[in-house]
């Protein structure tokens, strides 16, 4: 049996070998074997705490949401306008722990089976509304009520967007040229003059 006070550290233990094991042979050829394996622990100390692979995955996910959050948060709290609030959104979701590598895998494992998990369907629902309605909030305050629904929507397929095409090499970007676009484009639904990209020799 357990020792008491260990299920938190234990499934800390977990989540991060089973980030580790995504990484590295990706989710279909993840196993619950291989997750003990770089865990240190015995596939029935897995079966103890989760009810599988998919249900690792969905902890996982949440502990990434949640490391997510702060990223938003840690720039949110210099945030005093609508505008700012609004950057700080982005800033969060392009900060430099959003494109770790483990990160980056899980994230994209967790994309490609949500079409075919409802549980891991729901928590992309629950982020994707968040997302929405936390723009939506700070839009409606700078823009008509249409235009705002418009332009919640476009920013949070612009961030989703370009996070996705800048980890698989689509657009040769990094976070900060991510970040860069996606607030170019918070300025073009806001009407603001956009400044001119600079050139690159």
């Amino acid at each position: 049996m357990p020792k008491v006070g260990m299920q938190p550290i234990r499934r800390k233990q977990l989540i991060e070998a089973t980030a580790a094991a995504i990484h590295q042979y990706g989710y279909a050829n993840t196993t619950v074997a291989r997750i003990s394996k770089i865990a240190g622990v015995s596939t029935g100390i897995i079966h103890h705490y989760f009810d599988g692979k998919a249900d690792l995955l969905a902890e996982t996910m949440r502990q990434l949401m949640r490391q997510l959050g702060e990223d938003i948060y840690a720039a949110w709290r210099e945030a005093a306008t609508p505008r700012q609030r609004i950057a700080a959104i982005i800033d969060g979701n392009f900060a430099e722990s959003q494109f770790e590598p483990e990160v980056i895998t899980c994230w994209l494992a967790f994309w490609a089976e949500t079409p075919h998990d409802p549980g891991l369907s729901r928590l992309a629902h629950i982020r994707g509304a968040r997302l929405r309605s936390n723009l939506l909030h700070n839009f409606r305050a700078l823009l008509p009520a249409a235009e705002a629904r418009d332009a919640a929507l476009t920013l949070a397929a612009m961030i989703d967007g370009l996070w996705i095409n800048s980890v698989l090499g689509m657009l040769n970007a990094d976070a900060a040229t991510a970040r860069r676009q996606a607030h170019r484009t918070l300025s073009w639904l806001l009407h603001e003059e956009i400044p001119q990209a600079q050139s690159r020799v």
